[in-house]
């Protein structure tokens, strides 16, 4: 198939990002590993020791990161992911059952202090579609902490300013005692993603 203007252009524009080049040459899965260090250097979340589960984590970005200081990372996705250093990678879909029972299992008791999601769905570019496939990810990751993080325990996800954005975020507030926005550097000025940080599960 031959590729559109749009498809090239996103191409070219991806090649030349400078973060993208930065992670190549730093040896990071991706360039989101940025959005997460520079998250974690202004708000001190991963801490060695901990107990942290990165849902929708392939290409593994964020997965590096978090193992890199310290923290017992346990990833999960559908698609597949190369293994990295000091991350348990369960394949599958995080709702089901069977990927829940693998988990807790490997957490052997531990307790959750931090989840991580910077899952986005399929892109098709309608945007109220994708919107609304976004937040019901979005709307799942939030159930998935709120049933699993431990007291006091942290939340971090992407979301895009659109149709629901607003409601998600009072959701968070109800649930943890401070609710903040963060625009890393890494993010792209004309992305409409924002991370969600939710500190001190109540």
């Amino acid at each position: 198939m031959k590729p559109t203007k749009t498809s090239k252009q996103w191409m070219q524009e991806h090649v030349s990002d400078p973060y993208v080049q930065l992670a190549q040459k730093e040896g990071y899965r991706s360039r989101a590993a940025y959005k997460l260090l520079e998250i974690d250097a202004r708000d001190h979340l991963l801490k060695r020791g901990m107990a942290v589960v990165d849902l929708g984590a392939a290409p593994g970005g964020w997965s590096q990161v978090a193992a890199a200081k310290g923290c017992k990372v346990i990833a999960l996705d559908l698609l597949p992911m190369q293994p990295i250093s000091g991350v348990e990678f369960i394949p599958g879909d995080f709702r089901e059952d069977g990927v829940l029972a693998q988990l807790e299992e490997r957490l052997g008791g531990r307790q959750i202090g931090l989840v991580l999601s910077d899952m986005s769905p399929n892109i098709s570019g309608i945007s109220v579609s994708d919107q609304a496939r976004a937040m019901y990810l979005a709307e799942l990751a939030l159930d998935f902490s709120l049933r699993h993080l431990k007291p006091e325990g942290t939340f971090l996800i992407k979301l895009f300013q659109g149709v629901g954005f607003e409601d998600y975020v009072k959701q968070v507030r109800r649930h943890f005692a401070r609710a903040v926005t963060r625009k890393p550097k890494a993010s792209r000025d004309r992305s409409s993603e924002v991370y969600l940080l939710g500190l001190g599960k109540l």
